[in-house]
């Protein structure tokens, strides 16, 4: 088999995978968003991410984000308006994002290791997984 036909099969394994519905809160305080790194042992481990997680089955992306963002950082948040939705193939998974801009109930909570409030202007210095990237260019821009 030849390295095009491999990376051709590849491809076409990736395009039949199902995509994993994925709920982000892009959780928002004045100008600066909460953000954490993944850690060690699990995927994309050592990339920063805005926290969320997978949809459940009848479960809203709205309610996905909140519940996801109070299990991953104790702070309990209000669900705006969507950023965008972002496919992305990785090779564990194909992902749907759904971005959803958030707000904290409470702008004095601190949020729960490893997360943290980092500043609009200090974004760039973080390396999120590909996937972020239209989302971030969005939030610098």
């Amino acid at each position: 088999m030849t390295a095009e036909a491999q990376r051709h099969g590849e491809a076409m394994a990736v395009k039949a995978r199902q995509c994993v519905e994925i709920a982000v809160a892009v959780v928002e305080r004045g100008d600066q968003f909460l953000i954490g790194r993944r850690g060690e042992n699990v995927v994309l481990a050592g990339f920063w991410e805005f926290p969320g997680g997978k949809i459940e089955p009848g479960e809203s992306r709205e309610a996905a984000a909140e519940r996801e963002c109070l299990e991953e950082t104790g702070l309990a948040i209000d669900v705006g308006r969507p950023h965008c939705v972002v496919e992305h193939d990785y090779e564990h998974a194909r992902v749907r994002l759904h971005f959803l801009a958030c707000t904290p109930r409470d702008l004095q909570a601190t949020p729960r290791e490893p997360f943290h409030w980092v500043p609009r202007s200090a974004l760039g210095e973080y390396r999120f997984p590909p996937a972020n990237d239209a989302l971030l260019r969005m939030l610098c821009e």
